[in-house]
């Protein structure tokens, strides 16, 4: 089984279970981005707080 649909079962396990379609798809996003972001990090694809805020600044205008 994949890491991926492993969190997303565990996720979903945690959940109330009053929770809507929307509260599990957020969720289920969340993980995702955060496990695209680990995989980022592996590989080095890492922007220090200067950079971003770099960024941040160049989007604003």
């Amino acid at each position: 089984m994949t890491l991926l649909k492993e969190a997303t079962i565990e996720t979903i396990k945690r959940l109330p279970d009053e929770s809507s379609l929307e509260d599990i798809m957020y969720e289920i996003n969340f993980v995702a981005q955060v496990l695209d972001g680990l995989k980022d990090a592996e590989k080095g694809k890492l922007l220090t707080t200067e950079e971003l805020l770099d960024r941040v600044e160049q989007w604003a205008k």
